[in-house]
Formats: structure tokens, sequence, C-alpha cells
């Protein structure tokens, strides 16, 4: 038996799975003071609730919003920069790019590094890797007494060139540690050896910013693990879809930005590969945000190149850049818990700001008085006021109520109702929009993708998102509320690697990147092995990132494992099939040059069994309530309340109904059609126009 554990902004979830499938899930408020206290908290309830020893978990794995919480909120370590000389403001000169032109003022991400701790250092490295002018020690020793006297806790070493050649890094690492042994170092060589100074500098300084933060959570989650009694280290999900120990997460947490959403990615391609669906879209409404994700060909798309406290979340350019691997995702400043409210020009908008667990909506009785989605959502009838999360927690409709009423529908001259319609409206609006422009940019029609739905408010939303996308299906897995955590258990331990060596395909030295490949094989075989796999079940995946000779970006294609004559010719002919998927055309007679070499390392994939191992002894398809439910065609109208898991395979419900579950609820509209899968998945067909009258 293993579990997964996933922290959000709201709610922490845990998944219980066992040989036969999905045997209990679980969810409490995090505790955004000691967030480890909510993972013991939600383990030994569920535990407790299912009658099983914590000595029967055979693994256990974890994801987190620490690390991007840490970076937005500044609450990371002392930090100093040393760079190469004449390079220190590389952090607030950033690419010279106004994401919005026309904005005079416009707001630039702040650095982690304000000006009077970022210094250039006497050294130089040429592009090639030549060291032109090595390392002034003295100097640099000079500058580690300095900093340590002034309470400085982290140095990140980013020198120029360091991807080709890391001597001058390695050597004002040595000094430090000998005159400031006890202070954390970052270098930018192993932490990102790759090209673009601004974002490889960014990324390092990240990294040693919250790596004490990360380091003191995960022991104390190791140890609250230990003292439950569960007898193995718990496995953190980093942001690529792998998995790996404490330590490894430990010494690179910005790989652990984006953990939580990756477990969602991993189960929406897992539930739509054995559906018959290699191609999904996926979405994930939570507390706080929604996130969309493409799973293409029955895996996530990976981006490696990521933006963290963005000014504007929709605006690429305002964030601090990290050049880490990321499955590929949007994410939308709507959740259960934003807030609705009248903008400067009298209308109606929502989020990104949430009311978050504390205070939360104003339904949670926790002191919370902004009108947020989920309140909206009760008022319409779409949640039972008596049933969330299983009845453990009773929502205040009169609270809610009296929110929409006082800050959305007294403002507008309009209805409770009217007012809570149009927060859910607009909210589906807005995450269709998002989805629309992810999917396009991506080669991908969203018409012609399921949306695979999830988050304790994703189905009480999905069907509305799918129509407005013109999707023909929505799908709603069992233990959708918690499905992040249930995603964690499909990760294989895997990591990324990178090497930027620049090489014109026409005249790549074969031989030279074989043995880079091999280098980066070997780190992942013993990451790999120290993490507990078997050497003979490592695999590895090669790919590189390759442009037209000129161009400042590049796709990524899959290399080759055989070496062949046709090796740089099968490279080039992968890049112009990626080229034109992504931009319809190509460019003649223009060389083709590799930027980064790439190797995934992995160990085996879990065999895991996701089907509902908890279904009712009393099968029934009658539905076991009745409540008046708003529908825009017609108001409020009595609709049959159905329990998710009382309904057998093969059910068919007929909308309108609702169809409720522990941690979420299931809107379907008037003219759908609900169909219980063999693992208790809940496929809608949207094809029927719905009646009206």
């Amino acid at each position: 038996m293993r579990i997964g554990v996933d922290i959000g902004g709201t709610f922490t979830d845990l998944c219980v799975i066992g040989p036969d499938g999905i045997l209990a899930v679980g969810k409490t408020l995090t505790t955004p003071d000691e967030p480890a206290r909510a993972v013991e908290e939600v383990i030994a309830q569920t535990l407790e609730r299912i009658d099983i020893p914590a000595r029967d978990i055979t693994g256990f794995v974890h994801g987190t919003t620490l690390v991007t919480n840490a970076l937005i909120e500044r609450r990371g370590s002392a930090t100093a920069l040393l760079a190469t000389q004449g390079f220190r403001d590389v952090l607030e000169m950033a690419r010279e790019h106004r994401y919005e032109l026309h904005d005079l003022m416009v707001e630039l991400p702040k650095p982690l590094v304000p000006r009077h701790l970022r210094f250039g250092v006497t050294e130089r490295t040429l592009a090639g890797g030549q060291i032109e002018q090595p390392l002034d020690t003295d100097e640099v020793r000079s500058l580690a007494r300095e900093l340590t006297e002034h309470g400085i806790e982290a140095i990140a070493i980013a020198f120029l060139h360091s991807f080709s050649n890391d001597a001058n890094e390695q050597a004002a690492r040595e000094v430090i540690e000998q005159e400031a042994p006890g202070i954390r170092i970052a270098l930018s060589s192993k932490v990102a050896p790759e090209i673009r100074e601004y974002e490889r500098t960014s990324t390092t300084v990240a990294n040693v910013y919250v790596q004490d933060i990360t380091e003191r959570y995960l022991a104390d989650l190791g140890e609250r693990s230990a003292r439950l009694g569960i007898p193995r280290e718990p496995h953190i999900m980093l942001s690529n879809g792998g998995l790996a120990t404490l330590q490894t997460a430990a010494r690179f947490p910005i790989r652990m930005l984006e953990s939580g959403p990756a477990g969602g990615a991993l189960a929406a391609a897992w539930y739509g590969a054995r559906a018959g669906w290699d191609d999904v879209l996926a979405f994930d409404m939570g507390g706080t945000t929604a996130k969309l994700c493409m799973v293409e060909g029955g895996v996530p798309l990976v981006n490696h190149e990521f933006e963290v406290d963005r000014v504007y979340r929709l605006s690429p350019g305002s964030g601090l850049p990290v050049k880490v691997p990321v499955i590929d995702m949007i994410e939308i400043g709507v959740g259960g818990g934003s807030i609705a409210r009248i903008d400067a020009l009298g209308l109606l908008s929502v989020g990104p700001r949430s009311a978050g667990s504390k205070p939360g909506p104003a339904c949670y009785g926790l002191g919370g008085t902004e009108p947020t989605v989920t309140d909206a959502d009760l008022v319409l009838g779409y949640l039972d006021p008596d049933y969330f999360l299983g009845g453990q927690m009773a929502l205040d409709v009169s609270a809610a109520r009296t929110a929409i009423e006082a800050k959305i529908a007294t403002p507008l001259g309009i209805s409770v109702e009217e007012a809570a319609w149009g927060i859910h409206s607009m909210v589906n609006g807005d995450m269709a929009n998002a989805a629309r422009v992810h999917a396009v940019e991506r080669g991908k029609d969203p018409a012609g993708l399921p949306l695979f739905t999830f988050g304790g408010a994703g189905p009480v939303h999905g069907v509305g998102v799918a129509t407005a996308l013109g999707a023909a299906q929505m799908i709603a897995p069992p233990a959708a509320g918690v499905m992040s955590a249930v995603g964690f258990l499909t990760a294989p331990v895997a990591f990324d690697f990178a090497r930027s060596a620049r090489a014109r395909l026409d005249d790549v030295d074969v031989a030279e990147f074989q043995r880079m490949f091999a280098q980066m094989e070997a780190e992942g075989r013993d990451l790999l092995t120290e993490s507990g796999v078997e050497g003979s079940d490592i695999e590895h995946t090669r790919s590189a990132d390759l442009r037209f000779e000129g161009q400042g970006f590049e796709v990524r294609v899959p290399v080759p494992d055989d070496v062949t004559d046709r090796w740089p010719q099968s490279l080039l002919e992968a890049h112009h099939a990626a080229y034109t998927q992504l931009y319809g055309a190509q460019i003649p007679d223009v060389p083709v040059e590799v930027i980064t070499w790439r190797v995934v390392s992995s160990g085996p994939q879990p065999e895991v069994n996701l089907a509902l191992d908890d279904s009712s002894s009393d099968p029934t398809t009658e539905p076991r309530a009745h409540r008046d439910v708003y529908l825009p065609e017609s108001g409020f109208a009595r609709t049959p309340v159905y329990e998710r898991y009382a309904l057998p395979i093969g059910a068919n419900v007929e909308g309108p109904a609702i169809i409720e579950e522990r941690e979420s609820t299931i809107v379907v509209t008037p003219g759908a059609t609900a169909a219980v899968a063999d693992d208790y998945s809940v496929v809608v067909d949207l094809t029927k126009e719905p009646a009206h009258g």
C-alpha cells in the first residue's frame, strides 16, 4: 500500500492505494504556518478511519507549494551573488524586454538579491570554455569573510560561460568553504548548466535562496513520517513528473516548484491512456488556482523554462525565470477561494486574489467576508452545505448570500442569484479562453480534446468549461478532489540533466557529443542508484534543443540512441517536423544548429491500479435526494442528487443532475449524459443539445 500527499493553497490532500485500487482519500485544511503538520494530520486521520497501520505503508510520495510560496513571499535566506566582473547587474537588466510595450509604468520582477549584495569578481571564461582569466582567489576570500560578518546565509555563484567550463566556479566554492564553512553555496554549472546568462543566474539564485527553508521542511516531514510509523522515507514529486529522495530534493529545491500540479497531469495521462484517449486537456481547479495542461501521446508536455512570481499572472516576462524542467501548463488565478469584486470600471471581476484557507470563503464561517467562487457555487445549489468534505465541514449559505449581496449584487443592482451565476459563468469563460490559447499554441484544437477535470472545484465547473470549448466529453476520475495526490503514485524516480554546447548539425562531432551524453547518463545512474533504483531498471532518454542558425529560441527533438551516419540527418528531419507543427512553415536554406543536449534518467514506471476499490455495497441508480439547483435557461429547478459511488459501472444519468462524492461534486447540465466507466470515472457526453424552456 502506498500514499500520496499534496499540499495546496487551501487544502492538503491524501490518497491511499492498494493492489486493487484506491482504498481511501483524505482532505484537511492546509496549515501555512507549519505545513508538515497538516500532512501528519491527514495521514493519521485517514489511516485510522480505514484501520490500516502505518507500518503497512510501503511508499509515500509528497508534493508541496512550499518553494513557490517562499519565492513569492520572499521568505528565503539572506543571499549574495558572485558574478563575473561587469555582470553583477544581469539580474536587474534581465532581457531588457518590456512585456507590456506601451505601459509606461510597467513593473519588473524584483530580484531576490539586492544590488548591494551582488559582486563582480575577477575571472573570465570564454564561450568555448577556455580560461582567459583565472579566478582571483584572494578577492573571493576577502568577500567570503565580509559576507559572513554581515550575516549572509547563502551565496549563488554564476560566472560567464561556466556551462562550458566550471573550473572558476569550483575554485570559488572551495575558497568560500574554507573561509565560511557554514554558508550555503550554489553553482550555476550544477544547478542550470545552460546558455542564457540571466535565466541561469536567476535559477541559481532562486535555488540557494530557498534551500534552507526547504531543508528544514523536508527534515520535519521525514521526522513526522517516521513518528507515524511509516517504514520508508518519503519521495518528493519534482516539477518534471519524476520523483527524488529527500536529500536530492533538498539539494535542488528549485526542481520542486510545480510539484503539486505535476501530479495532476500525470494522473490525466494515466486515466486518459486507459480510456483510449492519448491526447487530453487536463484541467485542475483547486481552492486557489486553476491549471491547464496538454497531454500528447499519453505523456504530459514538458517545458524547460518557467516563471515564478509574475507581476501579471498571464504576462510572460513579468516574473522570475527558472531554467528547470516543468510539466508545461498554464495557471489561471481562479479557484474555489478566488474573490469576486467590482473593478474600477464597475464590472464584475474574479481573482486572482484568494481567500485561501484562512479565513477562507465567507461560507466557511472562519471569519471571511469576501464573496468567492465557492460562495457562488453554494448559492446556486451546486454544493450541499451539509455534505462538504462528506459532512466534515458545514457551509453557511446565509453568510455566502450576505457576502455576494453586499459586494456584488447590490452595487450592480441585480439579484443574489444573478450575481452568483455571473461569478460562476465568468470563471468558466476565463478558463475556457485560457485553455483555448494553451491548446492552439501547441498546435491542437481544444474542441477535439476530452477535458479531464479534477481538483475540488474542477468537476463543478468542468462541464461549463468543456461546453465553452466545444469539447465532446468531460471526464471526472474517481477521487477527483485529490487527483494530484493520486497522480504522484504513478511517477517513477527520475531526474533531468542538460549541457549547452553549440554546434551546427552539418559540423557535429558525434564522438564528442556521445561522450557528453555518457557523462550525463553516468550522473543519472549514480543519482538513481542512491535512490534505491536497480541499475538494470534505469533508462535514459536523450533529446536536443535545435534552432535555425540566428534564431533566438529552440525546439526540442528526440535524439536516437543508435549512432549511425544518418544521426545528424535524423535530427534535422525531426527539427523540421517539430518546427512545422508549431509554426506551420519552414525557413529554407538556413543551417540548423544544436544548442543544448539533454538526458532524462528514470527508473521503472510503478505498476498501479487507480480504479476505485471502495464502491457501494448497495449500488443503485436512484437519486439519494433532490434539491433546488440554478439552471441558466430556467432558473431554480428541483434536481436529482446522486451518490457517486453508489452508481454501478455502466449507469447512465441524464442531466440536469448533481453527482456528489466526499471531496468534489459533478454538475451535469441539461441535455448532457453522464456514464460510469469501468474504473468509476464519470464520463459526461456533451454532444446533445440542451433542452430549453
